[in-house]
Parts: structure tokens; sequence; C-alpha cells
């Protein structure tokens, strides 16, 4: 089966072997993306900030792969401190109000930078 796949240009990708999302067929599927840019972490200690650049993120991976955020079925966020869900959940929600994906939410001991405090990955169908 064809694979499409879109990369952000980080420099893990080529290290750990990955890339940001993969099609294949209708299936879209988005890797964990946290709040990274050019190795720096946009909208520190800010859970709401950090959320919407990976909401943001996801949305022109899936562009990128002839989708959008309308195909998003199944939501995963992994969160360092579940007491900032109503900010994430926030962010969240401007995203996915009317689309109303599946989504999990767990608090997990730490992201791969200290400095994150959120990761989400995304399942869509086309």
């Amino acid at each position: 089966m064809n694979r499409k796949k879109v990369f952000t240009g980080s420099p893990w990708e080529p290290v750990v072997g990955y890339c940001r999302a993969i099609r294949v067929g209708d299936r879209i599927e988005v890797a964990g993306t946290t709040a990274m840019k050019d190795g720096e972490v946009v909208g520190l200690d800010d859970a709401y900030v950090q959320t919407r650049f990976i909401l943001e993120t996801i949305e022109k991976a899936l562009r990128e792969l002839d989708a959008d955020l309308s195909h998003v079925v199944r939501t995963r966020m992994f969160v360092t401190d579940i007491s900032k869900w109503e900010e994430i959940g926030k962010a969240h929600g401007e995203f996915f109000r009317e689309i109303q994906p599946v989504a999990t939410m767990v608090e997990v001991k730490a992201l791969i930078d200290p400095r994150l405090l959120v990761e989400i990955e995304v399942e869509a169908v086309v």
C-alpha cells in the first residue's frame, strides 16, 4: 500500500526514524506533537498556548496529506499536570468543538523536554 509521509525537519526525525504524519489509504496517523519550534519551546509555562501551537502544527500536517481537522476521529493528549486540563481542553475545543472526535487526556510523568506540558497525537480518516 502506498504511504505518503510528512516531515517537519525536526533533527530527531532521522535519528529516531519517524515522520510527523503518515497517510496509508484513507487513514492518517499523526505522531505525538509538542510545542517545539527550532529547538525552543513555544508557550513556556502556558499549557493553553502550547496546545494551540500543537494543534496548528497537526492541522498543517493534515493539509499536506489532503485532509483537515474535520477528518480527525481521535485525539490523545498527554499532559504533565492534569490540573491544567481546563486550559488544554479550552484550546482543544476551539479546534474541535463542532467536529467532536473521541478524545483522551492522561497525565504522564514527563515528556522529552521538562519544559513541555502537552503532547498530542491524532488519527484521521479521509
